[in-house]
């Protein structure tokens, strides 16, 4: 009877017209959005080649910016999530940005070995720009649209991997975000 009535809700919103926009979804995942369009704070920071990256070079792309460390037990739990949207979207214009916060390179490319990561690590070594971001707590997750602007924060780990972010970052990637 339950699923009956679940169908039948369905198929009346959508008969109605309604659909959620980004913010309704990201709010109904639990991720907090900005009260106003906010432009993500622009940094330049060391890759794990020795490279410096600016987060500006990801225009144009959606990025997933998350400030994390080797020894944060949550981050630990969220990094194979992490690993697994990224090598699904990563050919559709999503990147992963993981900065770790305040950690020798050395502890931090062991890590990455440790849990194959092929995504974007860049260190942030005094912390400036984790501390710019308000990354008291981790691990921190912002998603910034392809033109640079925040479209939601996240405090603490998640399965990025679920059905619902997939469809949500598929859904992103493919129509961007309005912003009322």
């Amino acid at each position: 009877m339950k699923k009956l009535i679940y169908i039948f809700f369905i198929v009346l919103l959508s008969a109605t017209g309604y659909a959620e926009n980004i913010q309704d979804k990201l709010v109904s995942l639990g991720i907090a959005i900005p009260k106003k369009k906010t432009e993500a704070i622009d940094f330049e920071l060391e890759d794990m080649n020795g490279d410096i990256k600016t987060l500006s070079s990801y225009r144009g792309k959606v990025v997933f910016l998350n400030f994390w460390a080797t020894w944060c037990g949550p981050c630990r739990i969220e990094m194979p999530s992490m690993q697994r949207v990224y090598e699904d979207l990563k050919d559709k214009g999503f990147e992963i940005v993981a900065v770790d916060l305040q950690e020798n390179k050395k502890v931090v490319k062991k890590f990455i070995k440790e849990y194959n990561l092929t995504f974007t690590v860049l260190l942030d070594k005094t912390g400036k720009v984790g501390r710019l971001y308000g990354a008291r707590s981790i691990p921190m997750t912002y998603l910034i649209d392809r033109n640079g602007y925040i479209i939601g924060r996240q405090i603490g780990a998640r399965e990025w991997d679920t059905l619902e972010f997939k469809d949500l970052f598929e859904e992103i990637l493919q129509n961007g975000v309005d912003y009322d």
